[in-house]
């Protein structure tokens, strides 16, 4: 049982260094807002997202921009042998997710009060790897 677990134990990290994650949590803007962006850079070679994000005009686009940045800088520490050009990093997943919402009051007619929802998202990009994703 030991040995077997071991050697698992030493794939998966082997797994783990071929991808690189970042995460930016309750980030003020609505998911959907988020997911506007997020849905153009799926997929994308690392160069090419990183031009449709600091090209675009949405605000949100800033965000990931800066999110993306930080999962090649997150490769580059576990990859240090590794050239960034030459490893054909790619935008494998990334995730929207909604966070937390702050609930306010907005006053309205009549003695009524609306309720304003303002929403937050959490973000996930996970790089992966072309060379290697495609020998396995």
């Amino acid at each position: 049982m030991g040995v077997r677990k071991r050697e698992r134990a030493e794939q998966t990290k082997e797994a783990k260094k071929q991808v690189a994650v970042a995460k930016l949590n309750n980030c003020p803007t609505s998911p959907r807002k988020m997911r506007l962006v997020a849905d153009l850079v799926r997929g994308q070679k690392v160069e090419k997202a990183l031009n449709i994000l600091r090209f675009s005009s949405k605000e949100a686009s800033r965000k990931l921009e800066k999110l993306l940045l930080s999962a090649i800088n997150n490769y580059q520490q576990k990859n240090a042998d590794v050239n960034i050009e030459e490893a054909g990093l790619f935008v494998k997943e990334i995730r929207v997710d909604g966070g937390m919402m702050l609930k306010r009051l907005r006053p309205a007619p009549q003695g009524r009060a609306h309720r304003i929802r303002k929403r937050s998202n959490h973000v996930t990009i996970v790089l992966g790897d072309i060379n290697n994703t495609q020998s396995n």
